[in-house]
């Protein structure tokens, strides 16, 4: 009988597909990275995702996520995601939390029920604690490294945190999961060095207009915004898709 699944199952395999389907996933971040990596993992017949993320929908999101249009703004991502996800498999069971990760945070999540987690949030300490959290509790986690200021996705690649170079927030991971004990991590990154921005007085003024939207997180004050594409993040989250229907699968 054919299912929307069909396609997807002559590559992978009738058993393969009941395994996703019974598989849950958490994704950490759905912007322009994890949002991709939710559509691809959702569209392969995974079965129950959680989506973690605090953000609402905001105008400079358009040009890249793909939870957000000009309808959307406004609304929560998770919110928007459920959605979509009914929409796509209506089978899917959907956990959404509203939650900014950090180490305070951790708390709310229990990694040993995950099957799979998606890192995909841009706090260092955040991510940091992902790792351990996810590695304490047997769970496989891969990571995405730095998809800002970038305009090559083709130079993306799938390597442990070890073998990385270049990329600037892979060099702090690798120091800081070094410092922790960690033996290793699986991360998507690219050696392409970050463009810096054109005209730094266009790039501060439009921080300080972002940083006065009420749909904006007030952490992005903090911190230089940076440029993305919408050919570089969706590139990052379906590469990491890939590697998580691979991982979940390979066993069969």
């Amino acid at each position: 009988m054919l299912t929307q699944f069909s396609r997807t199952e002559l590559l992978l395999g009738q058993e393969a597909m009941q395994k996703l389907a019974s598989c849950r996933v958490a994704v950490f971040g759905i912007g322009g990275v994890g949002g991709y990596t939710v559509e691809a993992l959702v569209r392969s017949g995974v079965g129950a995702i959680d989506l973690i993320d605090d953000d609402k929908v905001c105008l400079t999101n358009i040009n890249r996520q793909l939870y957000a249009t000009r309808k959307t703004v406004g609304q929560y991502k998770v919110d928007v995601a459920a959605e979509r996800i009914a929409e796509i498999n209506p089978k899917a069971t959907v956990r959404t939390y509203k939650t900014f990760y950090t180490p305070d945070t951790a708390d709310q999540f229990d990694f040993s029920q995950y099957d799979y987690v998606v890192d995909a949030i841009d706090t260092v300490t955040g991510k940091i604690n992902l790792v351990l959290q996810a590695q304490a509790a047997g769970t496989p986690i891969i990571s995405s490294m730095g998809a800002g200021n970038k305009l090559d996705p083709t130079a993306f690649q799938v390597a442990d945190i070890y073998e990385t170079s270049v990329c600037p927030l892979a060099k702090v991971m690798r120091k800081e999961l070094s410092r922790r004990g960690v033996k290793s991590l699986k991360v998507v990154y690219s050696k392409e060095k970050p463009l810096t921005p054109i005209d730094e007085a266009d790039v501060k003024q439009l921080e300080r207009n972002l940083s006065q939207n009420e749909n904006m997180p007030k952490r992005a004050e903090r911190r230089q915004i940076p440029g993305s594409t919408a050919f570089v993040p969706p590139v990052v989250g379906l590469i990491i898709a890939g590697e998580v229907i691979k991982d979940l699968t390979k066993a069969l």
